[in-house]
């Protein structure tokens, strides 16, 4: 297991490049960073490498086959027809840290991105660091958007976040509403319902509409997926192409397609499909047609925000939106984002759209300071018993 690094970091200590956010997209960026020999760190919030997708629900798979889960220079353990669990993408990312020995200090929240003098600033609270570029490396999907009626809910109701689900033991007995009816929230009502404990399972939200073909099926294993995935996705659906523009918005702050769960599933489970809540009286849910539920639990799984608050330059919009196109912004040329939801293409946020957007970001920022310096190769992931198998795998 991965242990806190913080005390390795040298309190001012300057370096070519900071990636914050230590995921999937953070050690894309760290590769293609150590492929130029650039001096860089990353900081990531979390005790172990991976633990973003340890920390989601128990039942939670890939919806992209595992030929489609390699980050560069390594190929995913897996059969490839095969759809990773959480676990085993979580343990995949550490086994590629340690295996590229990419400096990556976990248990490091950054408090504060601000800049001095032309250089970049760092807070994490105990330290301070300096860096002529960041990368940003964080998906859309930091903070769950829970509505400020939530607080008006009777307190006898329990209040779970999606992203604090794993299971439905930590529900009470009694209706769970699920709110947000997208993918994540479909998956969760569908977990819920498929427990066998005969409890009512409520899903409200608008219903985002789905895929019309079945992601585990031959079909799709063998056309589809190979003509979305490395096709639409990657190459047509771009901000480069007039039709990727015209249907980026739609994917951008909405809830997306269902892509594994389909209505037929969630009404086969006997989950009740209902309108949006928009609302709380007299303590209990209340929906857009303004009926009132009586329920024990409610899972908010409305949406997320990128949860940049911290970021303390200017390179957001009045309405507090963030300024950027394809990962580079104007008024900070030495700021750089990866992983953003549709940030150069629909595959932005899949492991093979984000290897290709770190590539594209590195190959700018080398071009600031050709001076960058040697390549960090402090090896700073223990590994585990679960990396040390994955590394055997792929002959490491």
């Amino acid at each position: 297991m991965a242990t806190s690094h913080r005390t390795t970091l040298i309190k001012g200590q300057r370096f070519h490049t900071v990636v914050i956010g230590g995921g999937q997209a953070g050690l894309a960026v760290g590769y293609y960073l150590a492929r130029r020999g650039i001096s860089f760190v990353i900081l990531d919030a979390n005790e172990r490498v991976g633990d973003s997708w340890r920390r989601r629900w128990d039942s939670l798979r890939l919806f992209t086959r595992a030929r489609y889960d390699s980050l560069p220079g390594m190929r995913f353990p897996a059969p490839p027809g095969s759809f990773p669990s959480k676990n085993e993408m979580a343990d995949y990312l550490e086994a590629y840290a340690a295996h590229f020995r990419l400096p990556t200090y976990t248990n490091t929240r950054v408090d504060r991105l601000w800049k001095r003098n032309d250089r970049y600033v760092i807070d994490t609270g105990e330290l301070r660091v300096e860096a002529d570029n960041v990368v940003v490396a964080m998906s859309s999907f930091q903070q769950p958007a829970i509505p400020s009626f939530a607080a008006d809910l009777k307190p006898d109701i329990r209040q779970v976040a999606s992203t604090d689900y794993r299971n439905p033991s930590q529900l009470q007995p009694g209706a769970v509403l699920v709110v947000g009816a997208s993918n994540s929230g479909a998956e969760i009502a569908l977990d819920i319902a498929r427990a066998g404990d005969g409890r009512e399972v409520l899903l409200s939200g608008r219903h985002p509409g789905h895929f019309p073909y079945n992601i585990d099926g031959t079909f799709a294993r063998f056309v589809l997926s190979p003509l979305l995935f490395r096709v639409v996705f990657h190459r047509i659906l771009t901000i480069d192409t007039p039709i990727g523009r015209r249907v980026r918005p739609r994917f951008v702050g909405r809830g997306s397609p269902l892509i594994r769960a389909k209505p037929r599933h969630l009404d086969a489970a006997g989950i009740q499909r209902l309108p949006r809540m928009i609302g709380v009286e007299g303590g209990v849910p209340l929906l857009e047609d303004r009926a009132l539920l009586n329920v024990t639990n409610v899972i908010w799984s409305a949406g997320f925000t990128p949860g940049f608050s911290w970021i303390d330059l200017p390179v957001f919009s009045d309405n507090g939106a963030l300024v950027q196109r394809g990962g580079f912004t104007e008024t900070e040329p030495g700021l750089f984002f990866v992983g953003l939801n549709f940030l150069y293409s629909l595959s932005s946020t899949m492991i093979q759209g984000v290897g290709r957007d770190a590539k594209r970001i590195v190959d700018v920022l080398a071009t600031r300071d050709p001076a960058g310096g040697s390549k960090t190769r402090e090896p700073v992931i223990l590994r585990s018993e679960a990396t040390k198998d994955l590394l055997s795998l792929t002959g490491n």
